[in-house]
């Protein structure tokens, strides 16, 4: 039997998970996708997850330009947490299939969707406030030595996520508490 109340919890789950995904992609695998596009003259370059337009894909990686703030250790530690997308697209993804267990079968999986949608809404907000305060001061010292930079979509990408998620927590706290019984004067079996 179908448990309705599970159902709109499912879905923002599914659509943060798509978003994370996305964002989980961005440059050097998609560059249409990125946290950050700096440019000077000819060259471009956008700044995603696992490295930017030119690099391999790994964890963490240094800014091109050298100066004294994006050539820290802080900073490249604060690339290396970027690694928390792909982390928080996994936990959506596991919210994604209680609540498929949920909406198919039992009231537990709406609460194991609920657990699961908040601990993936915490690891995205901790994603959210990293991307912004890493992409902020790397603008600001590409502007500094006179590259023209701006957001990505990503960033935007990862705040619809956190809203998406957020949103599927609280319809699925809802939804664990809707009916999930039969109809007990018109049983179906």
């Amino acid at each position: 039997m179908a448990a309705g109340p599970a159902v709109p919890g499912l879905l923002f789950s599914f659509a943060a998970m798509v978003l994370l995904i996305i964002v989980s992609v961005s440059a050097p695998t998609w560059n249409s996708v990125y946290f950050l596009r700096a440019s000077n003259g000819g060259t471009s370059l956008h700044f995603g997850v696992f490295g930017y337009t030119g690099t391999g894909t790994h964890i963490g990686y240094h800014f091109p330009i050298v100066n004294h703030r994006l050539a820290s250790s802080t900073i490249h530690n604060l690339t290396d947490t970027l690694i928390l997308h792909p982390i928080a697209a996994g936990l959506s993804g596991l919210a994604v299939l209680f609540g498929l267990c949920g909406a198919s079968y039992h009231r537990s999986g709406t609460v194991f969707m609920a657990l699961a949608s908040a601990l993936a809404t915490l690891v995205t907000l901790v994603a959210w406030i990293i991307d912004m305060v890493l992409f902020s001061i790397a603008r600001h010292e590409f502007r500094e030595s006179g590259w023209s930079s701006q957001y990505g979509n990503a960033t935007w990408m990862t705040l619809g996520a956190l809203v998406a998620l957020l949103l599927g927590f609280c319809s699925s706290i809802c939804g664990v508490f809707g009916p999930y019984r039969r109809n007990r004067h018109n049983p179906t079996y």
